[in-house]
Parts: C-alpha cells; structure tokens; sequence
C-alpha cells in the first residue's frame, strides 16, 4: 500500500492541475483510502485494505491519502467526511464510499466497480 502525496497523486492518479475531465493515469484499477490518523474508523479500516493490497498485488492499486497533511487532495475531492475510500476503474468514472464498511463490501465494491473479481475466486 503506498501513500501519495500531491506530487505522486497527480503522476500516478490525475493530474487535475492540467486537465478539466477526469483522466484516469494508473495502469491498474485503484482504491484510495482517504483518512486521518486520529479517525477511529480509519484506524479500523486500515488493517482490511492492507490485507487487501496484499490479495489483490498486481490487479489493484490501493493508496492512502493523508487528509491532514494533504488539504489539498481532500478538497479536490470534497472529502468531507472520512474514511472516504475512492474506486477507481481503468476506464470510466470513480465512485467514492463514505465511511468504514466490512471486507465483504470493499471486495464486492473492488468487483462491481473495478470489474476485478477476488484472486480467491477461480474465474
């Protein structure tokens, strides 16, 4: 799991400063975890997108954005409140889940939204 910072948001992500239309630069399918240290529920969440990162290494990026330390990238995106995890699919457009979910719902969000079915299923 990696941590961006504007600089490495706007090379791997988007580079809103650029571009009007969203124009997704990854070339993977991404989750970016939107959060702050003190959130309880962030906090929560975490361990579940790290195991995450670990089961889906090399079909899906999953990224954490510091909302303290990058006001920025929060307001870009109107992060108003936190956790907000973002998915983004290799084409189209992201959708943004507000608030900590089970496991369940991040693997059936990476599925539904992503298209990038659970390396534990034999498809």
């Amino acid at each position: 799991m990696e941590f961006l910072t504007k600089q490495t948001f706007l090379e791997k992500v988007f580079d809103y400063e650029t571009k009007d239309k969203w124009e997704y630069q990854g070339e993977l399918p991404a989750v970016i975890d939107f959060y702050a240290d003190w959130c309880a529920p962030c906090r929560m969440i975490s361990p579940i997108l790290e195991e995450l990162a670990e089961e889906y290494k090399g079909k899906v990026n999953i990224y954490k954005i510091d909302t303290e330390a990058e006001q920025e990238l929060a307001a870009v995106f109107a992060i108003r409140s936190i956790p907000s995890v973002l998915f983004i699919p290799k084409e189209g457009q992201p959708q943004m889940a507000i608030g900590a979910m089970p496991k369940e719902e991040y693997i059936r969000a990476i599925e539904m939204v992503l298209g990038v079915p659970h390396p534990s299923k034999n498809n």
